[in-house]
């Protein structure tokens, strides 16, 4: 049988290499046409594949960031996507066959790629077949983190996705079951560092590149790691040297700690956009309904957008533990928090102060918590002190930080902490702290180009193998290059064996919030997802890295449409 290859791909209205689309066919291709213009050809095969990975982002971002910590929503909906928040998992989510089929097609694209093209014939189609690699292999690591249990935990027997190889001969296709998270993650590894070899061009973040590579095997090897308590020093070091080899090519550069406040609204080939090694470029002319996009679910910008998911109070006050973050100003003490929105609500013209803080919601017949609310009563002053009023009650606010506006309140014979602000405007009882940051790229209401690799990560991959290598003051070196930025002057004086978890982890939570790596981070290290806070979903849940739900379940028409057995994820 003479070997056709299928390619299937999606024809940009901007075809970003800038080729001639129209000169070949759009659908089908036979090695012979490939080899008559094996550049032009190529260009438009990884088109097809960008694109696919463009369609599968949405997805990806949702099933990175909604299962964390640092959102919340504001009520219950019978959108798919809300079941990554809960966890209420089912096989029939009808977001997830996006996700697996778009990540399917990059794979088996990419590999017809290799597989027509040898290598070596000239270093711009060896740096086109590095692309291809470096596509496979992320698509293999992206699925089996969204698929499969974290490394640390048995990898050689736990399911990842199938590694897939498509015969020349289709008639009687049997495809194999899934493979172990171990063979996934070789496999990724194994087609990243030959996609390393292979490009030698960068083009700008839109494209993969050598440094893409690099990033993206420091981050799967930061993976492999385990957890700290229990490292696989070897993994960790590669993780490291990966990491150091992009920071030490000089190719990038922290953003100013101003420019990088704005840093959402730079496309990736802005030619001050310094910071980005990869990212998903999204264009405002491919997005023809803004409501599904990934900033619209964050905010509600010039009415684009549904702004239903809030910023969690859990990580509002890692951005205010240092001090005051004066939104109504915009002036910030930690530069992150300049991603965030609320929403505030004036009255007579005016905007109205108040103390806001969260209290615990208690059953009425047992006492037992059920959960957390806001509260934010107006404040008064009299006789130099802070009141508020509640429920015709009189309470006296006790100043814990009066220059940061921290205080506190006895109320309910429970004694809560809170910040003296202004009134935001609430939504189901919940206010609305808005993020901007998968927002306003380029000015554009909800364009956002998602982000797979930027350098504050390296840094902070730089500090977690260090901890894990037990070589603490090289890790404090590379955490404080990152919190600096952000928090000039208030590096970490120091970092040992007892804290370095807990302040890399929480500079990585700062710092990648939103950019679809918390809901991973937490498990991959052996923690337990926390969510005390308000939030219409449970939220006095903890969540440990060894259940079954900390990943998705494959979807039910995928595996009815496989051509083989295609085991399913225990159910809880």
């Amino acid at each position: 049988m003479k070997r056709i290859y299928i390619v299937t791909f999606i024809c940009m209205s901007v075809a970003i290499s800038g080729c001639d689309i129209e000169r070949f066919p759009k659908g089908s291709y036979s090695a012979e046409i490939i080899q008559k213009d094996k550049a032009e050809a190529m260009n438009i095969l990884l088109n097809g594949c960008y694109a696919q990975l463009r369609s599968a982002t949405d997805v990806m971002h949702r099933t990175g960031e909604y299962p964390g910590d640092n959102i919340m929503k504001q009520n219950a909906t019978t959108n798919n996507f809300s079941q990554y928040m809960s966890y209420k998992h089912t096989a029939t989510n009808n977001h997830l066959p996006s996700v697996w089929s778009n990540g399917y097609k990059i794979i088996a694209q990419s590999s017809n790629l290799i597989k027509m093209i040898g290598e070596g014939e000239s270093a711009d189609i060896d740096q086109k077949l590095g692309e291809a690699y470096f596509m496979r292999g992320m698509m293999y690591f992206y699925l089996c983190r969204i698929f499969g249990m974290p490394y640390y935990q048995s990898p050689e027997k736990n399911l990842g996705v199938p590694i897939v190889d498509i015969p020349e001969n289709l008639d009687g296709l049997v495809l194999p079951d899934r493979s172990t998270v171990k063979q996934v993650y070789a496999q990724a590894v194994a087609d990243i560092r030959k996609a390393e070899k292979l490009m030698t061009v960068y083009k700008s973040a839109a494209f993969a590149s050598k440094y893409s590579a690099q990033a993206l095997l420091s981050k799967i090897y930061a993976y492999m790691s385990g957890t700290y308590e229990n490292p696989n020093v070897l993994y960790a070091d590669s993780s490291y040297y990966y990491a150091s080899e992009v920071i030490k090519c000089g190719k990038f550069s922290l953003l100013p700690r101003d420019v990088f406040m704005t840093y959402n609204q730079l496309t990736p080939e802005n030619k001050s956009q310094v910071e980005t090694i990869f990212a998903v470029r999204r264009l405002d002319s491919e997005i023809t309904n803004y409501n599904p996009v990934i900033g619209s679910m964050y905010a509600s910008i010039q009415d684009v957008g549904w702004g239903e998911i809030y910023t969690s109070q859990k990580y509002l006050e890692l951005l205010d533990e240092t001090g005051y973050n004066d939104w109504t100003s915009r002036k910030f003490v930690d530069a992150r928090a300049a991603f965030i929105h609320p929403q505030y609500t004036e009255k007579n013209g005016g905007k109205v102060r108040v103390f806001r803080f969260v209290y615990e919601l208690n059953d009425k017949v047992s006492g037992q918590l059920t959960g957390y609310g806001y509260m934010q009563p107006e404040i008064m002053e009299q006789g130099g002190e802070l009141h508020v009023k509640i429920n015709d009650k009189l309470y006296t606010l006790t100043a814990i930080d009066a220059l940061n506006k921290k205080y506190s309140i006895g109320y309910n014979g429970k004694v809560y902490r809170g910040v003296d602000d202004y009134l935001i405007t609430l939504n189901n009882g919940y206010p609305q702290f808005y993020s901007y940051k998968c927002s306003l790229e380029d000015g554009i209401p909800q364009l956002h180009s998602p982000i797979v690799s930027r350098l504050a990560e390296m840094y902070l991959l730089c500090a977690e193998a260090a901890a894990k290598k037990r070589e603490y003051e090289v890790a404090r070196t590379n955490v404080n290059i990152v919190r600096e930025r952000s928090l000039p002057g208030k590096g970490y004086v120091l970092l040992n064996e007892k804290n370095a978890k807990e302040l890399i982890m929480k500079e990585r939570q700062l710092e990648l919030a939103y950019e679809a790596d918390r809901g991973f981070d937490v498990y991959r290290v052996g923690e337990t997802m926390v969510r005390r806070y308000p939030g219409f979903y449970n939220t006095i849940w903890e969540i440990p890295p060894t259940s079954p739900i900390v990943v998705q379940l494959i979807p039910q028409s995928e595996i009815n449409a496989y051509p083989g057995k295609l085991t399913q994820n225990p159910i809880e």
